[in-house]
């Protein structure tokens, strides 16, 4: 198996993070991880990590990384520990490398706080979020009853210092992540490896400190993004009343269940499915806006062209284009696309989109042209970076329906000018091919 690359970033208090960038896809997806498992290159050779990598990858491009601390990025000062504002950065730092303007954030247990951070400081880059596990804050507060007291800290510090990376620290370990391979020496073995890989003794003080001083509950009720919580009914490192905690303090989050203990990587792929489902069309209804759509067409183009000659034609074309475009600017419009001699624009008003169908119309007669307009107002959507969907379609069929000289606009045009001054006559029902229904017409004459 080829092992993705590791590159650095190098975060704006100059910390370097070592990280890769897996498959491919429109999505994003940044992995925030335990400091626990946590070596870039090593992370391949232990199945726990490569499968849920793998699964991630399958679903977008997958961005891991080492938090500082841990794995191949810099250590950090067991004196003089960054505070989680600058530990988040490290998302930003990768994200900005790897060319990621947006991503869907996805975060393991105190990963997770990370993220939420991220997700309340930078909602323009964070597409949404997912939690496996997810920890909101390490030590135990009365509205905060599954943290650890400052005993149980301490204790737990104690025997980091004394035990770290022995195969009884990694045993008794395994009993609370990974409760149903506790007794797999093979598993104790590989998990053992990597733990001493992802964390020094210093290191692992370090990030137990970082850990129990974490606390981003005051944030989750800021997050705008769209949120998946996925925790273990079973779970013995973060409880699950804490997920529930979680879920209803972050507006509109889901809340999944899941049963067993085992701390995996991916959760259930069922509901990350569903949920970037969810998401995609949620995010498709964003890239449509009201909008109204104008078409022209040159009356009798082919003749004219014919008559004229090749380069004649292609000269009256260009001043066709111009004049267009100068009506174009004049009214407010943004010209989308130009097919052989037609013009397809775009307006946020219909008035002036009908004002300026006028306007185009005088501009080509002194050139001996006869141009016909459509004008439609719908909801149109972004498709690669231009306009389109249904209500352009209808737009290019209401002028088709018009005639040399004219302006011809859809019903929902002429109820949306009223008060305008603009003056129609009923131009009847039609059939426009490839549209639903029979859509009544109206002609401008004024």
């Amino acid at each position: 198996m080829d092992i993705p690359v590791t590159q650095y970033a190098t975060t704006a208090d100059g910390v370097s993070i070592a990280y890769q960038v897996v498959g491919d896809g429109a999505l994003d997806i940044v992995m925030v991880q335990s400091a626990y498992a946590a070596n870039a290159d090593l992370a391949w050779e232990w199945s726990v990590l490569r499968d849920g990598y793998q699964l991630l990858a399958a679903r977008g491009r997958l961005l891991l990384f080492d938090r500082r601390g841990s794995g191949l990025s810099d250590s950090v000062s067991g004196e003089h520990l960054p505070t989680l504002e600058a530990r988040m950065e490290d998302i930003r730092a990768v994200m900005d490398a790897a060319g990621s303007e947006r991503a869907v954030l996805y975060g393991l247990e105190d990963g997770a706080a990370h993220c939420f951070l991220f997700a309340a400081t930078y909602p323009e880059r964070t597409q949404a979020v997912i939690t496996m596990g997810a920890s909101c804050r390490a030590l135990w507060a009365p509205e905060a009853p599954w943290g650890w007291t400052e005993e149980r800290w301490a204790e737990e510090l104690r025997d980091v210092e004394q035990r770290w990376g022995t195969m009884e620290f990694v045993q008794d370990l395994a009993e609370v992540v990974f409760p149903s391979r506790a007794h797999d020496q093979v598993f104790i073995a590989e998990y053992a490896r990597m733990l001493r890989h992802s964390l020094r003794k210093a290191d692992a003080l370090a990030v137990n400190r970082m850990y129990r001083d974490t606390d981003v509950r005051h944030v989750l009720p800021t997050i705008q993004a769209p949120t998946l919580v996925m925790h273990l009914a079973g779970d013995l490192v973060e409880p699950i009343e804490e997920g529930h905690y979680i879920a209803e303090r972050i507006p509109g989050a889901v809340l999944v269940e899941l049963p067993g203990s085992d701390h995996e990587v991916v959760g259930d792929c069922e509901s990350i499915d569903r949920f970037l489902a969810d998401l995609a069309t949620e995010e498709a209804g964003f890239d449509r806006v009201l909008s109204t759509v104008l078409f022209t067409d040159i009356v009798g183009s082919t003749t004219r062209a014919v008559e004229i000659g090749d380069r004649a034609w292609k000269d009256l074309l260009q001043e066709h284009n111009q004049a267009l475009r100068t009506m174009l600017a004049r009214y407010r419009g943004n010209e989308v696309d130009t097919a052989g001699d037609g013009f397809f624009g775009t307006f946020d008003g219909p008035a002036r989109a009908v004002r300026c169908g006028l306007g185009m119309i005088g501009a080509v007669k002194s050139l001996g042209l006869e141009i016909r307009v459509g004008v439609h107002t719908g909801e149109v959507q972004t498709i690669d970076g231009k306009a389109g969907g249904i209500a352009v379609a209808i737009g290019a069929r209401v002028a088709g329906a018009a005639g040399a000289s004219e302006v011809v606009v859809s019903s929902t045009v002429k109820d949306l000018v009223a008060g305008s001054g603009l003056v129609f006559a009923d131009a009847g029902e039609r059939e426009l091919k490839g549209v639903p229904d029979r859509w009544r017409l109206y002609r401008v004459v004024t």
